[in-house]
């Protein structure tokens, strides 16, 4: 694996950090993110991304993973960070098929086992990572002991209204081989360099958001916009099918911001409902980046988050 950069100072995470670049079965060229700890490890905990995300934004959650005692192992998508984009606009949001995800996860799952990451193995997923996530553990390919989820994308927040056009207009731009093209309403500049921290759908924290603001201003390069047609068709079509599958054994703790409007919650409380050793937790007072809260509500995701590991250690 070559070197890859990372921005450690914008990371605001632990300076011990290695970034190495790694390719997929399809030849995709993606960044992947070592935080090893300092401290007799626990095991290591993988950090699967929301969309339009990059590792550098987890630095500050790597620093609260050390304290606890883990290494954290983190990846850029294909489409965003600093992985190889998918489309000529480098700010769509773009996939061709979910089943390419999983080709990532592959990916860093070889590139752990090169590393020699510390087991046992840990998965958070937030956002896109938990749709991701969920998959790859209920299908066998990522061999973790538990998992957590925030804010996870098993169905997109929509009025049947705008469920039923997105949908319609989705598969046709897709149909049309249009997929490249942005989804209604959005567009192709970064959300939080183009929304006042008081209209913001992600935190309530002004500290965090202006982190946000930061990492997107000094890393330009890895910024995406709005999702495109074929992202949004791809989703539709993955949470589906998701929603129809039964739920692994291993344990789980699940978190929703109580005012998230992004994903919705009622998908979430559904699939823990059905999940053996599983646990869903409605976070009052947070919007959808539940690690990037205020303090109590962050401190306390990560408490339980970590308390639930230490149980499988």
């Amino acid at each position: 694996m070559d070197t890859a950069p990372f921005h450690i100072h914008v990371a605001e995470g632990p300076i011990n950090v290695f970034a190495y670049w790694i390719h997929t079965e399809d030849n995709v060229r993606l960044r992947v993110t070592y935080w090893p700890t300092d401290k007799v490890s626990k095991g290591s905990i993988f950090i699967f991304q929301g969309r339009t995300e990059n590792n550098e934004k987890y630095g500050r959650t790597a620093e609260e993973i050390h304290k606890a005692g883990y290494n954290t192992f983190a990846i850029d998508w294909r489409g965003q960070g600093l992985s190889d984009r998918l489309t000529d606009d480098r700010m769509t949001g773009h996939i061709l098929k979910y089943s390419d995800y999983q080709k990532d996860v592959a990916a860093m799952i070889d590139a752990a086992s090169a590393l020699d990451l510390p087991k046992p193995w840990y998965l958070i997923g937030h956002s896109l990572g938990a749709c991701i996530g969920l998959r790859s553990i209920t299908e066998g390919l990522l061999p973790v002991s538990a998992c957590a989820f925030t804010a996870p994308l098993w169905d997109i927040n929509l009025s049947l209204f705008q469920r039923y056009a997105a949908w319609s207009l989705a598969w046709t731009a897709q149909f049309l081989g249009k997929g490249h093209l942005y989804a209604p309403g959005t567009r192709g500049e970064s959300y939080v360099l183009n929304t006042a921290f008081e209209d913001n759908r992600l935190t309530h924290d002004p500290g965090m958001y202006q982190y946000y603001i930061n990492i997107s201003k000094s890393l330009v390069d890895q910024q995406i916009g709005g999702p495109s047609m074929g992202w949004l068709f791809q989703t539709l079509k993955e949470t589906r099918s998701l929603s129809k599958m039964s739920s692994p054994s291993i344990p789980c703790i699940t978190f929703c911001g109580a005012e998230d409007s992004i994903v919705a919650a009622p998908a979430a409380q559904n699939r823990m409902a059905r999940w053996p050793n599983g646990a869903f937790d409605l976070v009052q007072g947070a919007k959808h980046d539940v690690l990037y809260e205020s303090p109590n509500i962050r401190e306390s995701v990560i408490a339980k988050i970590c308390d639930l590991f230490a149980a499988e250690n």
